[in-house]
């Protein structure tokens, strides 16, 4: 398994999550790989990293300048070498409970989303009320442009076969937060299976996002990435000859 870790400005926190999330890795028994994608922070986060990076069970990956989350995301699971990838934020560890059960619903799907909003979530510390009414009537926005059913699309905490990452995540382009609806829309669009799981969750305190400075650019962002999730479906089904069955994946580990 890969664990992608997304990171800006981390100092804080993210050694903390990579110890918790190799310690679980650990336990499990399997190969892993843990790979930290710095967008280009200002602060001391890869120097926290520098002690636990060995290149091998903890990669960090630098980028050269700060491309967005999305840009950051899909770098790793385009790098990535395990057969599983879990797209996992840098407040991630306490969702680590909720992996095993991720883990059985993977052999019968292709992307497992882990959810604060779906049956059997147990979310902890909340944002206040009106932020997290705000937040839902913007991800149901977010659905109703791409047509994603996906209730919980935005919670960073994804499991994917590695075949559907890489056929999935190789085909979008958006670079900003917002990438996680295109890449679902785009996982389905091209025939693959999705579910939806209630995990747990942990909001961490406080927000960087300004929803009234980001909703006509990101609903912008997302018009175009509908039609670029429609061009590209339709260029694979041409490319399988108007087969019915979705893009190949390896068997379930």
């Amino acid at each position: 398994m890969s664990v992608v870790i997304p990171a800006y400005n981390e100092e804080a926190g993210i050694a903390q999550t990579v110890e918790d999330v190799r310690a679980w890795l650990v336990e499990r028994g399997e190969p892993f790989e843990v790979v930290v994608v710095d967008n280009a922070s200002e602060d001391r986060t890869v120097e926290a990293l520098e002690p636990i990076a060995d290149g091998e069970s903890v990669r960090v990956l630098r980028n050269d300048r700060n491309r967005g989350k999305g840009y950051s995301v899909r770098r790793g699971m385009l790098e990535a070498r395990g057969t599983l990838r879990l797209h996992c934020d840098a407040d991630c560890a306490p969702s680590l409970p909720s992996l095993p059960g991720m883990l059985e619903l993977i052999g019968d799907a292709d992307v497992v989303v882990g959810s604060r909003l779906a049956e059997g979530a147990a979310v902890g510390r909340r944002q206040p009320l009106l932020r997290r009414m705000v937040g839902r009537s913007f991800v149901d926005l977010c659905r109703l442009v791409l047509r994603e059913p996906t209730h919980d699309l935005y919670c960073g905490f994804k499991l994917w076969r590695a075949p559907v990452a890489v056929a999935s995540y190789s085909r979008t382009h958006l670079d900003g937060w917002v990438f996680d609806a295109e890449v679902l829309a785009m996982a389905r669009a091209l025939g693959y299976r999705i579910r939806e799981t209630g995990i747990v969750w942990t909001d961490r305190a406080g927000s960087r996002l300004s929803m009234p400075r980001v909703i006509v650019p990101v609903v912008r962002d997302l018009l175009a990435a509908r039609r670029h999730v429609q061009r590209e479906a339709a260029a694979a089904r041409s490319a399988r000859s108007g087969a019915a069955e979705p893009l190949p994946v390896d068997p379930a580990p």
